[in-house]
């Protein structure tokens, strides 16, 4: 489902406009590809065309910066787990994955174009593994800058989708905000699929990124648009794919919205397989509950599912951590 959002931005945070015919159209097309399917496409989003191919862009070039180049800003535990990936080092499901990447975490969201340290100590022991600074390339010199413009837009665009999932479970159109994720913990992944022949045999899979649902709120994936490979399990269990369609993004819906959802969302099971002759990027904007959050179905989701809690509590930042350390090798 590919939803026109373009009014709809415009009115979701005015609260007179809650009941707007062309807003409850799109809450319903939310709540229909949700419980249908776990992903859809945004067009007509605002963020701007120049911006959305500047960051694949830049990514692709850093990805073809020589090995030695790139390991200056290697991910380790030291950095947080912050930073480069070469091919082989992410793990899915105890099998490596044919793609490198940068990860990059939270943002200060009252330093709204600045990364910042997780301070020491800011979440407890709960947080300690992930402390440390975002590692940038010093090469494309614009890399930072559109980063940091790019989060900017992508955390608000989130949030507004959110407004709308949040009225499309029945709830208020601020349910995901305050203590939830009113301070999302927010992940970037730039991620780079080689060609399957540029591989080597030791190290080669078929699978780009094997298949896993993500673990918080929302993902919104801007990838190359002439590459097919992503591709989502239907609730029949088949594997279909999801196409590049330009000036757009891909959505799909996380861990955590399912458990707030009291499962009425389902996380979406997704894959890659990239078979084509061209080397592929794509980057993937998490939009994270708050690090702390408690994470618990919403009453009002209850209601619809006979009262009975079908998840028990967790707290995001558990998850999260878990998840981190069970995905990297060194």
């Amino acid at each position: 489902m590919n939803l026109d959002i373009n009014g709809y931005l415009e009115k979701i945070d005015d609260p007179v406009m809650v009941d707007d015919k062309e807003l409850q159209d799109v809450v319903r097309q939310l709540d229909k590809a949700c419980k249908e399917a776990g992903f859809f496409y945004v067009k007509n989003h605002g963020i701007p065309d120049s911006l959305v191919k500047g960051v694949k862009d830049v990514t692709r070039t850093f990805f073809n910066l020589p090995y030695e180049d790139k390991l200056k800003i290697k991910l380790t535990a030291q950095s947080g787990y912050r930073g480069y990936q070469r091919v082989g080092e992410n793990i899915t499901k105890g099998k490596p994955d044919m793609h490198e990447a940068i990860d990059s975490l939270k943002c200060d969201k009252n330093m709204a174009q600045c990364y910042r340290e997780m301070k020491p100590g800011e979440y407890g022991s709960l947080g300690q593994s992930l402390e440390g600074s975002n590692l940038w390339p010093c090469y494309p010199p614009n890399f930072k800058v559109l980063m940091e413009e790019y989060i900017y837009l992508l955390r608000d665009l989130s949030r507004k989708i959110m407004r709308g999932i949040a009225l499309a479970l029945g709830g208020p159109p601020d349910a995901f905000e305050r203590e939830k994720a009113g301070d999302p913990f927010w992940v970037m992944r730039l991620i780079g699929y080689p060609i399957s022949s540029d591989i080597s045999e030791i190290q080669h899979t078929d699978t780009g990124c094997g298949a896993h649902t993500d673990y918080g709120l929302l993902t919104l994936v801007n990838q190359d648009v002439e590459i097919n490979a992503l591709q989502v399990q239907n609730k029949n269990g088949e594997w279909i794919s999801a196409p590049p369609i330009p000036d757009t993004f891909v959505c799909n819906i996380g861990d955590m919205l399912k458990i707030w959802s009291n499962g009425l969302y389902e996380s979406t099971l997704h894959r890659v397989i990239n078979n084509s002759s061209k080397y592929r990027v794509s980057v993937a904007f998490f939009y994270e509950p708050n690090f702390d959050a408690s994470v618990e179905p919403f009453e009002f989701c209850k209601q619809k599912t006979r009262g009975i809690a079908k998840f028990d509590k967790v707290v995001y930042g558990e998850h999260l951590v878990n998840k981190v350390l069970n995905n990297f090798v060194y």
